[in-house]
């Protein structure tokens, strides 16, 4: 090649553009960043550089100035690769053929154009949900569809479902994904039984929360003849009825989890397969996958089997039942139970033993009235009949895990969407070591078994004392947060060195994903997905999603909750505390609200040690701790920005010695 044509050649190969792939972000101010992963500097877009990009919207960007190697850089969306939001809440402006929907947020979207015919009944003024149907190449503003229309009675419901939009859940399913499950038989073809191991003559039953509907595992139990138990673990066999990049495998990947609100599930699913052809209802043969173990009297495992299965409840149980049954020791089917239990028993004492640690979880839920209105609050523990399903479920999880981790393709593990949870970060533990010590709690830091001793060590001594809510919330943010991956770091916080989620399928698409790279290796043929890391980044985002829309969903229930206390007085612990004041959590209602600093000028100015986890009085040295009681009153619940506010009220004589605001001893 000629040296003047492979210069050119070279020019032309360094303009070859830089693209990157990562989320958009857009600040208040309305500049953008896109997130990359794997570069420590976000790139920076300019409002006019946006492309019809919104915020959270999957993206690709142009690279315009800088470099990764030279620090920050600029960039142009030049592909909206995956909306966040699909769905938008705002008002309409009718006119005479046409309307303009106008989005309530803060993020910079422009209104959408609707035709009359898809305004579907809305009028000028209205508050309405609507969807983008349409944004030509040309046009400045996207076609859109009223989905909705809201009335003043609705602002609860209203609420509920901006927060699903917000974070990027659809609030119902297409047409297509519809009509794709009510073709699905009813009936199982025999053919099918024929393939898979016939259990429906096994003692089954299923334990599950009340209100649950969509019973996804169940537990057989059978005694052999050699002595041993073998119990079965029999997970509903979603993959059979979804074909992969079907309709309704596309739309369960985009939610990639069923969504869990105070008044509302939304499901990844719809109820034709969740509740009805998949969900392990009594007294109906149901197509299983499952894990059979053979245990020995001593509680060992001696044998594992796993595979497709037929199988047919005999009974469902809730979590009261089972309980009773422990307590008892009587009921329906109570030997089988109460030996059941005995197992679990031995499995959660000896995972205990090898590293697992060991938090609580105490559940609060609002009890609501016919219209969704909370009227009280219940406060759910875990009991050993919750327990019983945990160590089962945990056992079939890590099995599954251990099984897929010994398979190889090309010498190199088969992609595989684990569980995996990361060692406590050095830097968010050193402070969480100090403040424990305050209560007495001594850490060794030496390795992390040592870490997980010294966790258990303390959730063990804090039972029942008035520091346990905030010391377990407080531990549990210096955990990593668990994801999934298909790079394989193992389970810190259960102590497993290989885990995955196998067992609920009906509400998590990484459990679909389980079961069939699991039916991939059991035929002898496995596969391997080069795109699982990503479907892997996908479900954690929409996990984490669906945990901010619980979140935020809870928080307006406890502002619409104690609305009707404006006024009132209540006994509360401090659960956190900032530059700015601190929150506090009424101990009975467990509704937290912010006492402001501002409010406390009147007794003294207060400055954040973040050392102390606290608020100290410069001329006072009373201090406002973590963990600390006080007595609060509600004097405002605002239900559009989901915020509480308190006041500290002072204890008749305090002198700065109660417990509450106990005087700085520095």
């Amino acid at each position: 090649m000629p040296r003047k044509e492979k210069k050119k050649r070279n020019k032309e190969y360094k303009r070859q553009p830089t693209l990157y792939k990562g989320r958009l972000e857009i600040t208040r101010s309305g500049m953008g960043f896109v997130v990359v992963e794997g570069l420590e500097k976000d790139v920076i877009i300019r409002p006019n550089d946006f492309n019809k990009a919104f915020h959270g919207d999957l993206v690709r960007v142009e690279v315009t100035k800088g470099d990764a190697n030279s620090g920050r850089m600029q960039g142009v969306i030049v592909q909206v690769i995956e909306r966040k939001q699909k769905q938008f809440v705002g008002v309409v402006e009718v006119n005479r053929d046409f309307a303009f929907f106008i989005p309530d947020t803060t993020k910079p979207i422009p209104d959408f154009f609707i035709p009359a015919n898809l305004l579907h009944g809305a009028k000028d003024g209205q508050k309405v949900i609507a969807q983008i149907v349409a944004w030509e190449k040309n046009d400045k503003r996207p076609r859109g569809e009223v989905v909705e229309v809201v009335t003043p009675e609705k602002e609860a419901d209203l609420a509920m479902k901006e927060i699903l939009i917000q974070q990027g859940f659809p609030l119902s399913f297409t047409d297509e994904v519809m009509e794709e499950s009510s073709r699905i038989p009813d009936l199982i073809p025999k053919t099918e039984i024929k393939k898979r191991r016939d259990m429906r003559d096994t003692l089954t039953f299923t334990i599950d929360p009340v209100d649950a509907k969509d019973f996804d595992d169940a537990i057989s139990y059978n005694k052999l003849k050699n002595g041993h138990l073998e119990i079965g673990v029999h997970i509903a066999d979603v993959s059979f009825y979804i074909d992969e990049e079907s309709a309704l495998d596309v739309s369960a990947y985009e939610r990639a989890t069923s969504v869990y609100l105070p008044d509302r599930v939304v499901p990844m699913l719809p109820e034709r397969i969740s509740n009805e052809l998949c969900s392990l209802r009594p007294h109906e043969d149901k197509l299983t996958y499952s894990c059979v173990f053979q245990i020995n009297p001593k509680g060992e495992i001696k044998d594992c089997w796993m595979g497709r299965t037929v199988i047919h409840s005999n009974h469902r149980f809730t979590y009261e039942d089972v309980q009773e049954i422990i307590e008892s020791g009587s009921g329906l089917y109570d030997k089988e139970v109460l030996h059941l239990n005995e197992i679990a028993r031995k499995f959660r004492a000896k995972r205990m033993k090898e590293g697992a640690i060991n938090f609580s979880s105490q559940e609060v839920r609002f009890k609501l009235d016919e219209k969704g209105t909370p009227i009280g609050v219940v406060i759910k523990e875990s009991k050993e009949s919750h327990q019983l399903i945990e160590e089962l479920m945990l056992l079939a999880n890590r099995k599954v895990a251990e099984r897929v981790s010994k398979i190889k393709l090309s010498d190199k593990p088969i992609p595989f969407p684990y569980r995996i949870h990361d060692q406590p970060d050095e830097e968010k533990l050193i402070p969480f070591v100090e403040f424990a010590k305050k209560y007495g709690y001594h850490f060794s830091t030496k390795s992390p078994d040592d870490i997980a001793k010294s966790f258990n060590d303390m959730l063990t001594k804090v039972q029942g004392l008035p520091e346990q809510r905030v010391l377990e919330q407080m531990g549990i943010r210096t955990m990593a947060k668990a994801v999934y991956t298909s790079k394989n770091i193992g389970h810190y916080g259960l102590g497993f060195e290989h885990y995955c989620h196998f067992t609920s399928p009906i509400r998590r698409y990484p459990d679909i994903l389980v079961h069939r790279v699991l039916t991939t290796i059991l035929d002898d043929d496995p596969k391997a997905d080069k795109k699982m890391e990503q479907k892997c980044i996908h479900s954690s985002e929409r996990e984490r999603a669906a945990m901010e829309a619980e979140r935020a969903a809870n928080k307006f229930k406890q502002v619409e909750f104690m609305k009707q206390f404006l006024g009132d007085e209540f006994d509360a612990v401090i659960s956190g505390v900032a530059s700015f004041g601190f929150w506090a959590e009424t101990v009975d209602q467990k509704c937290e609200g912010l006492i402001s600093a501002t409010s406390l000028l009147d007794y003294d100015d207060f400055v954040y040690h973040e050392a102390e986890y606290a608020l100290i009085g410069k001329r006072s040295g009373w201090a406002f701790r973590i963990g600390d009681t006080v007595k609060i009153k509600v004097v405002a619940a605002n239900l559009s920005k989901r915020q509480l506010d308190y006041e500290w009220i002072m204890d008749i004589g305090f002198k700065g010695a109660s417990i509450s605001t106990r005087k700085n001893k520095r």
